[in-house]
């Protein structure tokens, strides 16, 4: 699909769509439990999808709606996947049942798309054969999958380095259900809100992991039970926030988001302070869940901000820096470059077409705005954040802007384009010709 995006202005009203990340968790976790799980307002499509197809490759009966999920848990006792399983363009997905698959008696296939495929697991695959499963990459000299998985995992210990947070949360999931108990360090830990989401998960469905030094040291009890709390509950995504919000902050709009829960633990919450940082006129309604911001203003650099816990919030960032006054530097950001694509070099890439400066420093990505976005066409790459982050650019584009390869927006953001149509966004939606 191709987007043609015109610079226009967003008013009105925008409901944001339920988290990926607490979709997949939830998904996770209700398989492995005893009893039924309802699970409300999941990602209904893209990656939530296919944690859910995963699940029921292992056997796992799940009733779908429009807005939930009934999952029938497994109580831990897993059936062998009978073929392949394909995890499309989802990475939380592959390293959750990558983890899932090393409680199964047998052998299990995992591999997803060409994106997946070129995504490093080696470090995970590592982990589970030291804490006693058979686990292999398909192709020699590659780290990515597919990925071949035989249990049982009986645990001991296991070091592994965080720089990818995906690791450690399936690790602790699986980690619980192993023979034996589990000692989990963890080097340079990053994204530990994410970590910290998958603890209180585990929790919500009765087991509890000891977590020393923030995030670096763990002991998980092995031979425990899940159990299903009954309801889960999938708050608004913070990471899907972060676009129509620098959509309004960059170009003179007037937009409410809703469907937000200012208590959950995602770190892309921290989006909203430091746009607020940047200026930006943004009002905060905690009890309606919901936000307002007022564009127009010129935002203002002069930040280094730190991404290393939040790498998702880079590319609608990055796009409201090059409509601040001065110099914006974002650091720590050698993980960003392992998401679907290199997200550091696919924005200085994509957004110095369009005209504006930017400079890659090693694992830093400076900004020095404000920038004239110009006309022209870029493609996605096949990532929806790279996608999502285009289109935003092109509302405030001086000339029209062409996205291409823009339907992986889905993938976490059902439905962004015709949100942003119904707040005014003036795009044209252009689908490719078959060959």
């Amino acid at each position: 699909m191709r987007v043609q995006v015109r610079p226009s202005e967003l008013k009105g009203t925008l409901q944001v769509p339920g988290s990926k990340s607490h979709t997949i968790r939830c998904a996770v976790l209700s398989s492995l439990a005893k009893g039924e799980s309802i699970i409300q307002n999941p990602l209904a499509s893209g990656d939530g999808l296919s944690s859910l197809h995963a699940a029921q490759s292992f056997g796992i009966s799940i009733q779908k709606s429009f807005d939930r999920w009934v999952v029938q848990g497994s109580g831990g006792n897993l059936s062998l996947p009978q073929t392949c399983i394909d995890t499309g363009n989802s990475g939380t997905t592959t390293c959750f049942f990558t983890s899932v698959a090393s409680l199964v008696d047998g052998y299990t296939v995992i591999t997803g798309d060409e994106q997946i495929r070129r995504r490093p697991i080696k470090i995970l695959v590592d982990a589970l054969n030291s804490l006693g499963a058979k686990a292999f990459l398909t192709r020699p000299n590659q780290a990515a999958p597919p990925v071949v998985i035989r249990g049982l995992l009986k645990g001991g210990d296991a070091t592994i380095d965080g720089f990818n947070s995906q690791y450690v949360s399936s690790l602790l999931v699986s980690s619980a259900l192993a023979e034996g108990s589990t000692t989990l360090t963890v080097r340079n830990a990053l994204e530990k809100p994410y970590v910290r989401m998958t603890l209180e998960w585990m929790r919500r469905f009765g087991v509890v992991v000891e977590n020393h030094q923030d995030c670096e040291h763990f002991v998980i009890e092995g031979g425990q039970t899940y159990r299903s709390p009954g309801v889960c509950s999938v708050p608004a995504d913070w990471s899907a926030v972060a676009f129509p919000l620098v959509a309004a902050c960059i170009t003179n709009s007037s937009l409410r988001l809703t469907g937000l829960d200012y208590a959950d633990m995602q770190g892309d919450k921290r989006v909203v302070s430091i746009l607020k940082q940047m200026g930006a006129h943004i009002s905060t309604q905690e009890q309606e869940g919901a936000l307002h911001v007022e564009g127009g203003q010129r935002l203002k650099g002069g930040l280094v901000i730190d991404l290393g816990d939040i790498p998702d919030a880079l590319p609608a960032l990055v796009v409201a820096a090059t409509q601040a006054d001065g110099v914006t530097t974002f650091t720590n950001l050698a993980h960003v470059r392992i998401k679907e694509t290199d997200r550091v070099q696919e924005m200085y890439e994509k957004l110095t077409l369009l005209g504006c400066n930017l400079q890659i420093d090693g694992d830093s990505l400076t900004v020095r705005g404000p920038s004239k976005i110009a006309g022209g066409e870029v493609s996605s790459s096949h990532d929806h954040r790279i996608a999502m982050a285009l289109v935003c650019a092109g509302l405030a584009a001086q000339e029209q802007v062409v996205v291409t390869e823009a339907e992986c927006a889905a993938v976490s953001f059902p439905n962004f384009f015709e949100k942003l149509m119904a707040c005014g966004a003036d795009l044209k939606l252009i689908e490719d010709e078959l060959a």
